[in-house]
């Protein structure tokens, strides 16, 4: 077995995690207003440290946020256009 002195931490990336997706995606559609927004910036805030206290650098802890929060952007978009069908004779 070889030891070295500098290990690399390489976690579950966190656009992946379809749990916290899911669950964030829930929360997001039964609250509104400051309320939505405080629970979201929470969450990016708890993500964000978490992945600081894995040894993430700022610039790769950034990118995962990020790609989180897409992940989120993108179940919820997905949610709202088959819950409502698209109606023509709107416009």
């Amino acid at each position: 077995m070889r030891v070295t002195e500098r290990s690399e931490v390489i976690a579950f990336p966190a656009k992946n995690r379809v749990a916290d997706i899911k669950r964030c995606v829930q929360m997001l559609e039964e609250l509104h207003g400051e309320e939505a927004n405080r629970f979201w910036r929470d969450e990016c805030r708890g993500l964000a440290a978490h992945l600081l206290n894995l040894g993430y650098d700022d610039v790769a802890m950034r990118q995962e946020v990020m790609e989180f929060q897409d992940a989120v952007q993108t179940e919820l978009w997905a949610a709202c256009t088959q819950a409502e069908p698209a109606r023509r004779d709107a416009y």
